[in-house]
C-alpha cells in the first residue's frame, strides 16, 4: 500500500465537460466527452451514481495536458446516452454496465484503454477487466474490487455500514421507485453528503449534475440495478451468460491501482488486504486523504496521477 500526502480538497468547478458527441452500440446511443490528442494513449473515465460526467471535470485537462485522450461517457439512463429500442430492458445490472465500456471501445475503434471509475463506474470497468483482459491497458478503481457477489445478497452487514445504503433498501419497493422519480435531485444530495462528509457541494454543482437524471430511463436503469443486486430481480437475459461467469468473483490480472479516499462515509479506507486475492497482476493500493467516494471530482490529482502512471507504463 502506498499512501499520498495531504491532498487538498478540490474547489467544486462550475466549468462544463464537452462538447458532446454520439456513437452508437449494439445497445446504445451513447453521448461522451472526447478530449485530448487523438492519438495519445487511452483512458475512459466511468462515473458512479448519482454522479453524471462532470466528476472528472478536473481530472480531464490533467490527462489531456499529460498526452492521453480521454473519453468520458454517460452511463445507460443518464443524461443523452439512449437505448436503441424501445423494447430493450432497462437492466442496470453489472454485466450490462461492464459490457457497455466494451462495446464502447467497440464504436469507437479503440483497441485498449485505461479504465477507470468509481462506484458504478468502478464496478463497469472491474467487470471489463476481469472478463476482457485484452481490452485493459491498466485499472484504476475507486474501493478496490467491485464485482458483486450476488449470492451473498442475503448476508448482512455491520449495521453502521448498512445505514448507509439506506437507499438500496428503499429502492427495492414501490414508494422507492416513486420517491426516486419525484426527488432525483434530492436523494443525490442525501447519498453525496453520506458518501463525502468533508466535500462542500453548492447547488449550482448539484444542479449541473442533476441534469443527467432526466433520462427518460434513470429510474428503471437506478431500479433495476439495486434490485438485480440484492438478487430481488432477474436480469436481462443478453447478460446471462457474463453474469454467470461473474459469479465466480473473478480476478483481475491487469495491472491495477485501487485507492481509497480515508474521508469516504460510506466505505471506509483500508490496507488493500481485503480484496487483494481478486488482483492476481501487479496491483498498488493508494489511501487519498480528505476524499470520500466521490474521489475523482474531490481529488482530481491524486485519481489523475494514477491514470498517467498506469498508461505511460503500459
Amino acid at each position: 500500500m502506498s499512501a499520498l500526502g495531504p491532498q487538498p480538497l478540490s474547489a467544486p468547478s462550475l466549468e462544463r465537460l464537452g462538447p458532446l458527441r454520439s456513437v452508437r452500440t449494439p445497445v446504445l446511443d451513447v453521448a461522451y466527452v472526447d478530449a485530448g490528442p487523438v492519438d495519445g494513449p487511452v483512458a475512459v473515465l466511468l462515473h458512479g451514481f448519482p454522479y453524471d460526467i462532470h466528476s472528472y471535470v478536473d481530472v480531464v485537462p490533467l490527462l489531456a495536458q499529460a498526452g492521453l485522450r480521454v473519453i468520458v461517457p454517460y452511463l445507460r439512463g443518464h443524461g443523452p446516452t439512449r437505448f436503441l429500442d424501445p423494447v430493450t430492458p432497462r437492466s442496470g445490472q453489472q454485466a450490462a454496465l461492464g459490457s457497455d465500456v466494451v462495446e464502447l471501445l467497440d464504436a469507437l475503434d479503440v483497441p485498449r484503454a485505461v479504465l477507470a471509475g468509481y462506484d458504478w463506474g468502478g464496478r463497469a470497468a472491474c467487470v471489463a477487466a476481469a472478463l476482457w483482459p485484452d481490452r485493459c491497458v491498466g485499472l484504476v478503481t475507486v474501493n478496490g474490487y467491485l464485482i458483486q457477489d450476488i449470492s451473498t445478497a442475503d448476508c448482512p452487514l455491520d449495521p453502521v455500514l448498512e445505514a448507509g445504503f439506506w437507499y438500496f433498501f428503499y429502492f427495492a419497493t414501490e414508494r422507492g421507485r416513486r420517491g426516486l422519480q419525484d426527488n432525483a435531485r434530492e436523494i443525490a444530495r442525501v447519498i453525496w453528503s453520506r458518501n463525502s462528509p468533508a466535500w462542500t457541494f453548492d447547488d449550482q454543482t448539484l444542479d449541473r449534475a442533476a441534469e443527467a437524471f432526466a433520462n427518460d430511463d434513470y429510474v428503471d436503469v437506478v431500479i433495476h440495478s439495486y434490485r438485480h443486486r440484492l438478487g430481488l430481480a432477474v436480469g436481462s437475459p443478453r447478460y446471462e451468460a457474463l453474469e454467470r461467469r461473474l459469479e465466480g468473483q473473478p480476478p483481475i490480472a491487469v495491472p491495477a491501482i485501487t485507492i481509497d479516499g480515508e474521508a469516504d462515509g460510506n466505505f471506509p479506507a483500508t490496507d488493500g488486504a481485503r480484496d487483494a486475492r481478486r488482483f492476481v497482476g501487479d496491483r498498488q493500493h493508494r489511501r487519498v486523504p480528505n476524499a470520500g467516494h466521490n474521489l475523482p471530482q474531490e481529488a482530481p490529482g491524486a485519481f489523475a496521477e494514477a491514470i498517467i502512471q498506469l498508461a505511460r507504463q503500459n
